[in-house]
């Protein structure tokens, strides 16, 4: 497989520094904040306190503090959020401009990092000076092949991590303490049941539209979420995923990646 590799236009930066940054961000955060040091890159969110999904976001270690790579129109909501549980901790919260890229295929060399959520996924790059060589639907199907929504797929306020894979997709340190959201998302993830989950629908023709149901015979077995031609995202009722499905009049067809 070639090289392939895009900027992300959707996503953005905000850099968090001071002296108290790595306290404040770890009892906000789904990821370990203590441990990253310059060059590491993690993956997390930020929850609502019922433990629902506000942003997702990576985490890259600098030599100061922390850059948070987060959906670009979600930024300033990120920054005022931040700066509203700030209160006298010493940090400080800006946007940063230097563009977000991934890659994926062949290895792309220096200036990369791999996704932390799943090698397979590819690379992440921050601030390079390189060219596109794919369109965003070429990324779009990489990734929802591969089951790994972003954050047009789950939305505000409206998903559980554990229900956008995020439990598997190393966003979540169970073990690090208290975070915004923990005491629901370790519940579900202590419990074991879960009911849905995201997974690609395979089709024919045109992707359905982002809320579009998919049915099992008559029953409600999920909704659909960000697609490209043939194949989308769909959360999707585990106990619901087999027999005949259908969305928009069209069958349709749950995959199951081998690491999911």
């Amino acid at each position: 497989m070639t090289m392939s590799r895009l900027r992300l236009t959707d996503r953005a930066l905000v850099r968090v520094t001071g002296e108290d940054w790595r306290g404040f961000l770890q009892g906000l955060l789904t990821q370990d904040v203590e441990t990253i040091t310059p060059g590491v890159l993690r993956y997390g969110a930020l929850l609502t306190p019922q433990g629902r999904l506000l942003v997702d976001l990576f985490l890259l270690g600098t030599e100061d503090g922390l850059l948070l790579d987060v959906a670009a129109d979600r930024r300033e909501d990120l920054i005022r959020r931040l700066a509203m549980y700030r209160l006298r901790s010493k940090v400080v919260i800006a946007a940063d401009e230097a563009g977000v890229f991934a890659a994926f295929g062949d290895a792309p060399g220096a200036g990369w990092i791999v996704d932390p959520r799943l090698p397979a996924l590819g690379w992440r790059g921050y601030g390079l000076a390189i060219d596109d060589t794919v369109g965003r639907q070429a990324w779009d199907a990489h990734r929802i092949a591969l089951a790994v929504p972003d954050m047009a797929d789950f939305g505000e306020d409206a998903t559980y991590p554990i229900e956008a894979n995020l439990d598997l997709l190393n966003a979540i340190d169970f073990k690090k303490g208290c975070f915004v959201g923990q005491e629901t998302t370790s519940r579900m993830k202590r419990r074991g049941v879960v009911k849905s989950r995201m997974l690609p629908l395979r089709f024919a023709g045109q992707a359905p539209a982002p809320g579009a149901e998919v049915l099992n015979g008559e029953l409600r077995a999920g909704v659909a979420a960000s697609g490209v031609e043939g194949l989308a995202l769909g959360l999707m009722r585990l106990d619901r995923i087999d027999g005949a499905l259908t969305v928009e009049g069209r069958s349709v067809e749950v995959l199951k990646p081998d690491w999911l």
